[in-house]
């Protein structure tokens, strides 16, 4: 049964089931401490491994010829930065998360789910910037990189970008779905705002032309 302190958007038209046997704490049940960073051990987790792939990504050329060893690193560090920020952070510092799980007819969901009630004095505020700042920047990054890496023909670190650009865009499409909601209200809430104001700009035509002033004729000057 789904927890009733989330609100879950499921790719399907209908909102798609928690797992039942799922035995982890209730979503936004965790023990919260007061303070301006309310998790500052998670805060720093989810920099750390994003950061450190990053810098070894720039530096490795200075310290290690090799191509193997680096990327293995890199890899390793992407890894750790996407279950990290995916199964963590995210519950914890914005209380979203997204997942998949495969059903009994084997049938793949992807689940989307944003904490129910809102997010005031649950969450530090400087935790949901550091969370959304970090979530886009790292993105934006790896694009340069990867602009710099083929400019310059390096390939192989094309590759290697090409993979963290996969990880951290992957988490960042997450979170946003999370936080929007599902696409097709998304679209229909266009939809709607764009018919709004078609109908309004109908009705004041119509009540114009109703309540216009007939011009009046100058009368003629007589000589």
């Amino acid at each position: 049964m789904a927890n009733n302190s989330s609100i879950m958007y499921g790719e399907d038209l209908d909102q798609v089931p928690l797992l039942d046997n799922d035995d982890t704490l209730g979503f936004g049940e965790e023990d919260e401490p007061k303070g301006k960073l309310k998790h500052p051990v998670v805060t720093l987790f989810h920099l750390l491994f994003r950061t450190a792939a990053l810098v070894v990504y720039e530096l490795c050329g200075w310290f290690s010829s090799g191509f193997i060893g680096s990327f293995i690193t890199i890899v390793i560090l992407l890894s750790m930065d996407f279950w990290t920020v995916k199964n963590v952070t995210g519950r914890l510092m914005v209380g979203l998360r997204w997942w998949n799980y495969i059903d009994d007819e084997g049938k793949s969901h992807w689940v989307f789910e944003a904490r129910k009630g809102g997010l005031q004095g649950r969450v530090s505020q400087t935790e949901v910037r550091t969370f959304w700042v970090s979530l886009v920047a790292f993105p934006v990054i790896w694009s340069m990189l990867l602009l710099v890496a083929l400019f310059f023909l390096q390939f192989k670190w094309a590759m290697v970008v090409l993979i963290a650009l996969t990880l951290t865009g992957s988490n960042l499409y997450g979170y946003i779905r999370c936080k929007i909601g599902k696409s097709e209200s998304i679209t229909q809430s266009f939809k709607n705002m764009a018919t709004g104001i078609v109908q309004k700009q109908m009705v004041s035509n119509v009540t114009n032309m109703f309540t216009r002033t007939p011009p009046t004729t100058a009368s003629g000057s007589t000589v």
